[in-house]
């Protein structure tokens, strides 16, 4: 039996990086994969692919910093597949400055996504799990939470801040037979990080002991083991998916 068989899974931010193979991920592992996601047309081809590998999956067209949106997309998922187990909450937008030249605008706007959407999509899907008596909720976090990044001051601040909101979640709905967890990924080689010049790539290299950037594929394992059975007594962790650069 596949790991997550029959599980109805969630996955913002779902269309590309991290999320994509994700989404590919619990899709092989028997899940029905529901991509929330603001790119329509990578969104709908994902869902292609998935379905052409022979897994399950739909697109929605989600603005996660919007609460009526993210509300009214899991109304209709709860009522389309008789609720939700699983809740990845995985998108996230970055908007770098130091905190000299940083704007107020982009500062909120990183809030709005990386802070607010988790909880807008946490509290709106979490009514469907206590229902059932069952979920996982697993966000996605980075190791800069843990000891910070130059440039960075809204986006470590929101992931520092989903920790803090997973912990609680878990004291809140543990009992309730839902676990929260989340992972905080180091450099990961997606689509976007490899654009960047190669004395970056060579420099981040050189700052993780096992010498090479982290794949999307191996986040997306860290997912299906903490979404699956096998993590049901793990709640409230952080698990560190970095090569071992917070050492």
């Amino acid at each position: 039996m596949k790991r997550l068989e029959n599980k109805i899974a969630i996955i913002t931010g779902g269309a590309d990086g991290i999320g994509k193979a994700t989404a590919i991920r619990f899709a092989a592992e028997g899940a029905t994969s529901i991509i929330w996601d603001l790119n329509e047309e990578k969104g709908s081809k994902l869902v292609e692919e998935i379905k052409a590998a022979g897994g399950k999956a739909a697109f929605m067209k989600v603005n996660t910093a919007e609460y009526e949106q993210v509300e009214k997309a899991a109304a209709l998922v709860a009522g389309q597949y008789a609720g939700i187990d699983i809740l990845i909450n995985n998108a996230g937008i970055t908007r770098d400055a130091s905190l000299k030249k940083m704007s107020v605008e982009h500062w909120q706007q990183v809030i709005d996504v990386n802070l607010s959407g988790v909880f807008y999509c946490t509290k709106a899907v979490s009514p469907y799990m206590l229902d059932k008596g069952y979920g996982r909720i697993i966000t996605t976090s980075s190791v800069v939470a843990l000891y910070g990044n130059f440039g960075q001051t809204n986006y470590v601040a929101t992931k520092a801040g989903v920790i803090g909101m997973t912990k609680t979640w878990a004291r809140e709905l543990g009992r309730k037979g839902i676990t929260a967890n989340a992972i905080a990924p180091g450099f990961i080689s997606t689509e976007m990080v490899a654009l960047m010049p190669e004395n970056v790539l060579a420099s981040m290299r050189e700052k993780v002991p096992l010498g090479r950037l982290g794949k999307p594929e191996e986040i997306a394992s860290a997912f299906v083991f903490l979404a699956s059975d096998e993590a049901a007594y793990i709640n409230g962790a952080v698990l560190s998916v970095d090569g071992g650069i917070t050492i």
